[in-house]
């Protein structure tokens, strides 16, 4: 049945604007569709926060978060935010239309993926999330249904709604964000997501792409969690025999249980990953996996969801929302799967069935759980806060300051906190204090004085200062010797922030002007230009000139040119005057016989007799029909009296 049907907002102009045309996928915490901008006349997806999460500041700062987020990234793998706003309770963002199909359809309608093509599809999504973990971001929902492969074959990374500065905690109020199938251990251990958490997820769906199916599956989400936080990836070669043992290799590498062990950031990951591929042969890259279709499995699993985290009585109320679906793990004879059940508006006994299921799921001890909480607390999420508003939220958590560092930052504002010692959810003891590391804001470097210094030591100085060298171009200069810098672009003493490019300009040295060498042997022509600082280079190609054979036909530059000592002038060796032949013009007026003449090649030059007045051409120097050399002298004479 076509559901769209039914969806008021089809048909629909949204703000004003924007015009809703079709769904096109529906997930836990929002709609999107496929719309035109009126305005811009473009196709567009429209993203359209489910009303009954309208209500919520938090659902509505994350919206507006991930367009302020993906707005900075600007990164062609990653699916650009154009706008966002709100109409009464849809509150919505305006995001670029990819026309193909999620990594999700295509593991759904193909299973396994060659290696070759695995790689193909998790390197570009590597460099956005690389993008966005350098720009202080992590994504904290990576899964298949976020991969979209365009119909030109393009990959882009959607669906940042759940990006988050890095080293910002998910939740300390007892629930965390995410997809089960893909939370790191630490993400549902302790609640907290950094840059290492988005390189497991793609560790997962790696395996997914090379097997066809999830490393860790059961009929409940706690059975699933069970695993991801007691039993490691296993190697997808163990699913799909015959897959090089440096596939295995990546996949351990990003889904290791300590964060500390995988690669730090997206980054690092990708570097891994072509590393990796370099080795491979062509045969281990198109290897052919298994014709098996991907494992069959809930779409509810592979939706964001508001997981909840186990909190001792006493210790706060977890979050329960009809958003999450979390039964306890299947008994005997009692299979999960179609069996779960809302625990909203639950009792609170069903609130502490869920509390020992979940417990018994985790294998954590009751009296372990409460004995931790009671002596520790967690450093507070303080990245990007005034220093001021920090002090005050760790005084609120009962904490003590410790100290203040401060640090140059090109990303976090000047006086707001650009990391804490203990880090933002890290465990602590309840009296313990915390440092906080204060931005001085982006470092300004100032261009330091390089004039006078060879090339070389200038581009060393520049570097050591923290600029980049940058363009150099060539000025003639009296007081600068040759190859030292003359001046920079932008001037010494100019401040620029790190990295930024300083053009120099170097010293041809003072000018020379350049001697006339035409017409001479090549011998005299090149004592001629070292006589004056220059190199002579004399071409293999002849030309047929004037000038003698053998003589310089030409130079380059020419004669009066200004040039650099040490310079190098090009000679073009004459190989003499062509031969050519001589027409006849002995009867015709002089005026005719000239033109004859010079219209073949030749000079002319007209001998009247004394006291003659007749402009008959009598004879010539070289007899018409022979040859003479190009650019020479013909000789006509006229008839006498």
């Amino acid at each position: 049945m076509d559901t769209t049907l039914q969806d008021p907002l089809v048909g629909q102009l949204l703000d004003g604007r924007y015009r809703i045309d079709a769904r096109i996928a529906v997930g836990g915490m929002a709609t999107v569709y496929r719309a035109v901008d009126t305005r811009l006349d473009r196709v567009l997806a429209l993203k359209v926060m489910h009303p009954a999460l309208a209500t919520d500041a938090a659902f509505v700062e994350r919206f507006i978060r991930e367009a302020k987020s993906v707005a900075r990234l600007a990164h062609p793998n990653v699916v650009g935010v154009f706008d966002q706003g709100a109409q009464g309770a849809y509150v919505y963002l305006a995001m670029e239309y990819v026309a193909g199909c999620t990594l999700r359809d295509v593991l759904r309608e193909r299973g396994a993926l060659q290696p070759r093509a695995a790689l193909d599809i998790l390197e570009p999504v590597l460099a956005a999330l690389g993008a966005a973990h350098r720009a202080g971001f992590v994504h904290r929902d990576m899964k298949p249904e976020n991969v979209l492969i365009g119909d030109d074959g393009r990959v882009k990374v959607a669906d940042f709604g759940l990006v988050r500065a890095v080293g910002t905690a998910t939740d300390t109020t007892g629930s965390l964000l995410g997809t089960v199938s893909y939370l790191a251990p630490e993400q549902i251990e302790q609640g907290t997501a950094d840059t290492r958490s988005d390189v497991y997820a793609c560790g997962v769906v790696l395996y997914e792409m090379l097997t066809g199916g999830k490393p860790h599956a059961g009929d409940t989400a706690a059975q699933v969690i069970y695993q991801h936080l007691n039993q490691d990836v296993p190697a997808p070669s163990g699913a799909v025999p015959g897959l090089a043992a440096g596939l295995d290799e990546l996949v351990a590498a990003a889904t290791a249980r300590n964060p500390d062990l995988r690669p730090a950031d997206a980054v690092a990951l990708l570097a891994r990953s072509r590393e990796i591929r370099a080795d491979l042969t062509g045969e281990q890259l198109d290897a052919m996996p298994p014709g098996a279709l991907a494992e069959a499995h809930d779409a509810g699993e592979d939706r964001t969801s508001v997981i909840p985290r186990v909190i001792p009585a006493g210790q706060g109320t977890a979050h329960h929302t009809s958003r999450l679906e979390m039964p306890p793990p299947s008994g005997p004879g009692e299979p999960g799967r179609g069996r779960r059940r809302s625990f909203a508006g639950r009792g609170r006994r069903g609130m502490l069935a869920l509390v020992v299921a979940v417990l018994l799921a985790l294998g954590t001890g009751a009296g372990v759980w409460y004995i931790n909480s009671g002596q520790f607390t967690r450093v507070p999420s303080l990245l990007g806060q005034s220093q001021s508003a920090a002090e005050r939220r760790l005084s609120d958590e009962g904490l003590d300051l410790k100290g203040v560092e401060r640090a140059y930052s090109d990303t976090v504002e000047r006086g707001a906190v650009i990391s804490s010692d203990p880090g933002s959810g890290e465990r602590i003891r309840g009296n313990d204090a915390v440092k906080l590391v204060i931005s001085r804001g982006p470092e300004i470097v100032k261009v330091p004085d390089v004039e006078g210094l060879a090339l070389a030591d200038a581009r060393r100085e520049l570097k050591e200062t923290g600029l980049a060298p940058g363009m150099v171009t060539r000025e003639f200069s009296e007081e600068i010797d040759r190859g030292k810098v003359i001046r920079t672009d932008p001037r010494v003493g100019t401040e620029r922030r790190p990295d930024s490019a300083v053009a120099l300009v170097i010293s041809k040295g003072s000018p020379v002007d350049v001697p006339d060498v035409t017409g001479l042997s090549v011998e005299d022509a090149t004592a001629a230009l070292e006589g004056e600082g220059l190199r002579a280079k004399v071409l293999t190609e002849r030309v047929s000139s004037s000038e003698a054979d053998g003589d310089i036909a030409r130079q380059t530059p020419g004669s009066g040119a200004e040039a650099a000592e040490g310079d190098t002038v090009e000679l073009t060796v004459s190989k003499g005057p062509r031969m050519l032949p001589v027409p006849d013009v002995t009867g015709k007026d002089v005026d005719e016989a000239r033109g004859a003449l010079e219209d073949a090649g030749f000079e002319v030059e007209v001998d009247r007799p004394f006291l003659s007045f007749s402009d008959t051409v009598k004879s010539q120097s070289v007899e018409g029909g022979e040859k003479a050399p190009e650019g020479s002298t013909i000789t006509i004479r006229t008839k006498a009296l």
